[in-house]
């Protein structure tokens, strides 16, 4: 993403950085209805139980949870609903290869809408953390945060 793009709307998943080692990150299109760009557009919108599969070579992404749009009609969607992710055939071969490979999985990152009004998603090709990985996450995070408090009391 360029410097000088503004993001509209955007919703992340803190916690995937906690459980997983990020391998490489990619900018998904995602396909959606009229009302599920009308609630994303809102807020109204969840990514940390979703995950990323393979499904005859497309990849779609599961359990991302969209709130209904509170003035839709019968034609409403469904929160947790299957929805495909839209990539160039060359990283999803890759992310293919990567995925078959023992203890590599693909999560959502992010969920933004950009300049031009589209919604992208940004999947991380990742690798779960171990327990010691993440007590080491959680002493590096402590010691930033009393440097910060020990430069502001000076």
């Amino acid at each position: 993403m360029k410097q000088d793009e503004k993001l509209i709307m955007e919703i992340v998943n803190r916690r995937a950085r906690f459980e997983f080692h990020f391998i490489q990150t990619f900018e998904a299109g995602i396909m959606l209805t009229g009302t599920e760009i009308k609630s994303i557009r809102k807020g109204a919108a969840n990514l940390n139980d979703a995950f990323c599969y393979f499904k005859q070579q497309e990849l779609y992404v599961k359990n991302l949870f969209i709130a209904e749009y509170e003035l839709g009609t019968s034609f409403n969607h469904d929160p947790r609903r299957l929805r495909k992710l839209l990539l160039r055939t060359s990283e999803l071969n890759k992310l293919l290869k990567k995925v078959k490979e023992r203890g590599h999985t693909i999560i959502p990152v992010r969920l933004y809408i950009n300049q031009r009004g589209l919604a992208k998603l940004e999947i991380a090709l990742a690798q779960g953390k171990n327990t010691y990985d993440k007590r080491e996450s959680i002493k590096a995070k402590d010691q930033a945060r009393e440097l910060d408090r020990i430069k502001k009391i000076r």
